[in-house]
């Protein structure tokens, strides 16, 4: 049989597979999401994520200097705020002595060459459990864009590196943005949730902050998972008020949608591989029914594949290890 092209010759070993891969992993494309707690020397497994946990920020400071270690170079961090802080304005958000404050110069303390990214958005703070203020039984837009703006000039002046809003309110980037330069905060960068869809995967990370919503959803802000185009026109205006890096979240389930942003922009593209995303296969692969190992990769290299140049991942610390 006489045939002009043998496509296989490319497949035929792993030195050639790896010579010709079109996409190639590396430690250095993720972000670690870190949760950080009040207190000392604790260490909280999160009970619907198996193998990840909710720190103390000296706890959180190894963890910092292990993923430095195996090549991460950037966290995004998260803090649980104690309930008693907790009210419908989010001023904790700004405390110059909060727990996010004090853990952004602290890593920056212990590694300085760490890229700190911050979680900005109030449900955290809020007694609902919602990310922006709450009025009359609706989340009102410009009043939450006025606190996202302090939390974000704080998380600058503790010495985050970027700040990431992830709360989906209209015009927050640009407010944002302007306050940065006012401010002089002219290095710090934003990375905006741009396509952030109201989505079922994210569970265990409420579980993680107790910060599920206390009443309704969050279909009024996040996006809606039936849409793609809304997708571009949301990333493209977050570039216009000037994100530095834009997001889609969730990843797996919305790998068309990196695709076209991707293909849409010229700023670096990040992804969110999820909570429920990471459960599942945590789920999976305790019954046996496929392999951690090899899922976590092939998972992380499709969302590569799609166009993500950095993946926030829970998978970050596991997968680096494979990977070196």
């Amino acid at each position: 049989m006489y045939l002009q092209r043998r496509n296989r010759i490319l497949r035929n070993n792993a030195s050639i597979r790896n010579m010709v891969a079109e996409t190639v992993l590396t430690p250095a494309d993720f972000i670690a999401p870190l949760f950080i707690d009040e207190g000392e020397h604790i260490s909280y497994e999160i009970p619907s994520m198996p193998g990840y946990y909710r720190h103390s920020l000296d706890n959180t400071i190894k963890e910092v200097k292990t993923l430095w270690s195996m090549g991460i170079k950037s966290t995004l961090l998260f803090i649980k705020c104690n309930d008693e802080w907790k009210d419908n304005t989010g001023k904790e958000a700004w405390n110059e002595n909060g727990l996010m404050q004090r853990s952004i110069k602290a890593i920056k303390d212990a590694v300085p060459e760490m890229i700190i990214m911050t979680d900005v958005a109030l449900d955290p703070y809020s007694e609902y459990g919602h990310d922006g203020i709450v009025k009359e039984g609706k989340i009102v837009n410009d009043e939450t864009v006025d606190a996202l703006v302090k939390m974000s000039v704080s998380h600058a002046a503790a010495g985050a590196d970027f700040v990431a809003p992830s709360d989906m309110m209209d015009g927050r980037i640009g407010a944002i943005r302007k306050a940065l330069e006012e401010n002089n905060f002219t290095h710090t960068g934003i990375m905006a949730y741009s396509a952030k869809y109201a989505s079922c995967f994210y569970g265990p990370f409420r579980d993680a902050l107790d910060s599920a919503p206390g009443f309704g959803d969050k279909k009024t802000y996040q996006m809606n998972y039936a849409n793609r185009i809304e997708a571009i026109k949301e990333t493209i205006t977050d570039i216009e008020e000037g994100a530095d890096i834009v997001m889609v979240k969730p990843a797996m389930a919305y790998l068309d949608i990196i695709r076209e942003v991707k293909n849409a922009v010229t700023v670096p593209v990040s992804a969110y591989h999820v909570s429920g995303e990471y459960a599942m296969i945590k789920a999976a692969a305790k019954m046996g029914w496929l392999d951690e190992p090899k899922a976590i990769i092939e998972s992380l290299t499709a969302i590569k594949r799609a166009g993500a140049d950095l993946i926030a991942t829970y998978f970050a610390k596991d997968a680096a290890g494979m990977l070196t």
